[in-house]
Formats: C-alpha cells, structure tokens, sequence
C-alpha cells in the first residue's frame, strides 16, 4: 500500500497541469493492476477513522494480490486541494475512488458523473449516482449500548461528547447514546462540544478537559482521528469511548469501549462488482447485521446486570427486532420526534438534524 501527503500530491498537479487533472480517465493496459484510491482528511495513524478506512482494504488486498494497486492518500484537507487531488487520482488511471470525508461529497460525485467507468465510494454523503455510492456505519446502534453502560457507571448524571462536525452521522450517534443511558437512568444529561475539525488533538484535549471540569464523568470521543479525548480522560479518571477503531491502549483503565467499524466487507463487494461490471450506485447503511458495527472492549467495571441487559439488546439489533430510535422520543424542544412503538426510518436517521431531550447543548447554526 503506497501512502500519499498533500504535499506530494500537489506537486503531481502542478507537474501535470490543472487542465490534465480535470480531464478524462486515463486510459489502462489490460495487463496493470486496478488502481484504488483511498483519499482520508486525516494521518492514517494506529487508531482512528482513518485508520479504519485504511486497514478495510487490506482484505480486498489480500484477494486479489497483485491484481490490484491501493493508494491512501492522508491528510487532504476538504476544499479544492480535494477536488484535485482526486481528479487526478483519476486522470492517472485509478478507476476506484474512496473519498473518505463528507465534506467531499460534491468534488467526488462531479468526479463520477464526467467518469462512468469509474467507481466512487464516498463516505457519510447521500448522493447516489450509477456510478457512485455513498456509505456510512449505524454508529448509533453502538452508541445506544455505550450509553447503558455509561448511566450505569456515572456518578454524576452528566455525560460529554467531544464531537467533530454536526452532521446528520454524529447527531446520531450522540442522540443514541443518550437514548441509551436514558433507558438506564432517565435523568441523565448530556453536553456536547463541537470542535468542528476532523483531526485538532489539542482543542479535542481541552474540550475534553472542559466537559470533565462541568461534572461529566463519561466522556464520548465523537469521530476524532487522534486518541487525545481518551488519553484525557485516563488522566482525569474518566470514562470515555470512541468510533472506528480501539484505543484501549490509551486508556488502560477508564476505556469504556469503542464502537468498531470493519469496512472490508462493503469494500470487498464493492471492489468485486467493479470487476464484474456489476456495479451500481446505491446508498449503503450499514450497521450491526451488516458485521460492519461492532462494540469491542467492554469495561469490566460495567455492572454485571447492565451487561446482561445490553446484550439482550445488542442481539436484538443484530436481529432487525429493536432500533434505537423507537418512540416515544421526544425533541430537545420538546416536540414529538417519533410516537410511543413507531421506529424512526433509515431516511429519517440519515437526514437528522435535531438533538433528542437531555441534550443540554443547542445544535450550533
């Protein structure tokens, strides 16, 4: 796997010109591996989203050898150094584009409608195309579980999450893991912290460090790329938990869990499909069932009959008989989100803007 800077690639694009970058594939002998491009806003790292994204391919790797040529591409911030970086990943002859960030959903998706023989994978987005699909994890099924956990081991009655951006995905995630701890504890509270950057590990430091200062004593680390709300919270005597990948060696002591994604096995389908000539542009929402969720490292601390209730409910989601999202729920303004025994739809998940009751923090404008 060969690792790209931005800085490595922007002079790829000066060299090439920009008009070159624009234009069309490139044309591939019949005897050179696929090119796969994985673009991520963030270092690979040992942990993280991007970790996650990276160590997804490894199997596709591992079935095709040779056959195939992957590409990471770190540290691309979203904008138009994106936009470019990835048109010329694929004027060089990479017919699979992974854009790994949201925020790259317009550059990446332009990218597929002028390319049809190229397949683009983008995460978090909800555009589709033929040739373009964009894919997110039902993080909030996790997030549900850790929530049960955290009411139980909370003192306090407050809970925190350090989050990266307030899309629809991360709005899930947090109203989800105060549905959860509110099946415990009725009366939790939760506030959050928007530190509007994918990878900052100072300011998710001393967000962190703010929550703990307002009594939070669980702490959920929201789509950050670096284990710094985590190593905070060790230090402080905090619980805490993540997204993606586990940073259990972080936080020996007060690791809570971690919410996994395993992306393999939509990368191996998706991979498989462009080779068959088979693909097709659909949005892919996947979750528990689909073994691309999984929640790893249980504390021991957690209560031996909280574990029992969570995994009862942990299998009833794997099974299709329980959502997270099954009224009645109530709005943090007080409006009826979902009626008591109606289950919110994965469109409404996907497009939610709204924070449920005991979401202390406003959704910012």
């Amino acid at each position: 796997m060969t690792n790209l800077t931005r800085r490595t690639l922007m002079k790829g694009v000066a060299a090439s010109g920009l008009a070159s970058a624009l234009g069309g594939q490139a044309a591939m002998a019949a005897d050179e591996p696929l090119g796969i491009t994985l673009v991520i806003p963030s270092p690979v790292g040992d942990v993280g989203w991007g970790h996650a994204l990276a160590a997804g391919l490894e199997p596709v790797k591992a079935a095709y050898g040779d056959k195939v040529k992957v590409t990471v591409i770190e540290n691309i911030q979203e904008g138009p150094d994106a936009d470019r970086i990835m048109n010329k990943t694929v004027a060089d002859g990479n017919n699979i584009l992974i854009a790994g960030s949201f925020g790259y959903q317009n550059g990446a998706l332009q990218i597929a409608r002028r390319n049809p023989a190229v397949t683009v994978l983008h995460a978090s987005g909800f555009q589709v195309a033929p040739n373009f699909s964009p894919f997110a994890a039902k993080y909030f099924q996790g997030t549900y579980l850790l929530g049960m956990a955290a009411a139980a081991l909370s003192k306090t009655g407050k809970l925190g999450s350090v989050s990266a951006f307030a899309i629809p995905e991360l709005i899930t995630s947090i109203n989800a893991f105060t549905l959860g701890a509110q099946a415990v504890n009725p009366d939790i509270e939760v506030s959050v912290v928007w530190v509007n950057s994918w990878f900052d590990p100072a300011k998710e430091q001393e967000a962190a460090k703010a929550l703990i200062a307002q009594k939070c004593d669980v702490i959920f680390s929201n789509a950050q790329d670096t284990p710094s709300v985590i190593a905070a919270c060790e230090e402080a005597g905090v619980y805490a938990f993540n997204l993606n990948s586990s940073m259990k060696s972080y936080a020996p002591k007060t690791y809570l869990g971690c919410v996994a994604t395993d992306w393999s096995p939509f990368f191996k389908a998706s991979v498989d499909a462009h080779v068959a000539g088979t693909f097709k542009g659909a949005n892919a929402f996947l979750g528990v069932a689909d073994k691309v969720v999984e929640v790893v490292d249980w504390n021991p601390d957690i209560p031996a009959d909280i574990m029992t209730r969570i995994k009862e409910i942990e299998a009833k989601i794997a099974d299709g008989s329980f959502s997270p999202f099954t009224g009645p729920i109530t709005r943090a303004d007080g409006s009826e989100a979902a009626a008591s025994g109606a289950t919110l739809t994965d469109g409404e998940i996907v497009a939610m803007d709204w924070h449920v009751k005991g979401v202390t923090t406003p959704l910012p404008k």
